[in-house]
Parts: structure tokens; C-alpha cells; sequence
């Protein structure tokens, strides 16, 4: 079972590790990724607006998952993000892996997530409390810690 979804609303970390857990495997991994409320240049963030290409966005997370389980012996992928604007302390992702074992559950959710925060066609524009803005640059430790999947 593969389940991937870009979406604007919430969702339920604890729904989306049930229906893994319903998959009958011995182990389920996953990362829920939440807003930050970092210091920018204009204070602290109050707003991360999340945009994509519709089309582009939903291929690339189906080919990940789908790379994710020719690597893992994966009983069920989730993969859940949210586009829109959203506040700090709102889940902004969801990585969720099931498999017989825990080794392939815990590698593949790491994979994964790993894999949207260098590869996913999300663009991020952060908004402070003075009003400012800025896009979200890319970082080098997340380029890091995706070179080791290649």
C-alpha cells in the first residue's frame, strides 16, 4: 500500500500510523515535520506559505515511494504534505513506513524524508512578525544527509 498526498488541510499523524499498523507488519517507523517558529531577519516567523506544481509535486513523492520500495521489503508507505499557509507548531509532513522489520521501516522512513526536504518541488516563503518575507534557501546539511542514499 503506497498513499501519497499533497494537501492544504491537517492531518492525523496518529490515523495515518493506524492504517500502517493495519498493514500486519512487526514494525511501523515514522516522522511527523512541524512549522518551526524560528528567528528570521524580521523576528519570529508567523506564517510559511508552501507552494507547488500540481502535477510535478504528486509524480515526484509516487516515484520516491515507489523507489523506496524496490529498496525496503515495505508492507505500506504514507506520505503526507501540506501546501498553503500554515502557523507555527502546524504538522507540516508526514513520513510513515511499515514493513516485518524494523531495520526497513526505520532506513526507508529515513530515506524518505530525506528525500522531501532536498527533492519534493516545494517552494517555502517565510513571513515575519515585522511584515518581512523571505524564500527559504535550501540547506546544505539536508543535501548531506541525502548524498548518502545515491
Amino acid at each position: 500500500m503506497i498513499s501519497v498526498r499533497v494537501q492544504p488541510e491537517p492531518f492525523d499523524p496518529g490515523a495515518e500510523l493506524v492504517a500502517l499498523e493495519t498493514l500486519g507488519g512487526g514494525a511501523v517507523a515514522s516522522f511527523t515535520g512541524i512549522v518551526r517558529g524560528e528567528e528570521g531577519p524580521g523576528g519570529g516567523l508567523v506564517e510559511l506559505l508552501l507552494e507547488h506544481h500540481p502535477g510535478m509535486t504528486a509524480k515526484a513523492m509516487e516515484a520516491i515511494a515507489a523507489d523506496a520500495a524496490r529498496r525496503w521489503p515495505l508492507l505500506g508507505i504514507v506520505l503526507v504534505h501540506r501546501i498553503g499557509a500554515m502557523t507555527p507548531g502546524e504538522r507540516i509532513v508526514f513520513v510513515g513506513t511499515a514493513s516485518r522489520h524494523r531495520a526497513a521501516a526505520l532506513e526507508a522512513c529515513a530515506f524518505l524524508i530525506d528525500w522531501l526536504k532536498t527533492g519534493a518541488p516545494f517552494w517555502k516563503r517565510a513571513r515575519f512578525a515585522d511584515g518581512t518575507s523571505q524564500w527559504v534557501e535550501a540547506r546544505a546539511e539536508d543535501d548531506a544527509a541525502a548524498s548518502r542514499w545515491v
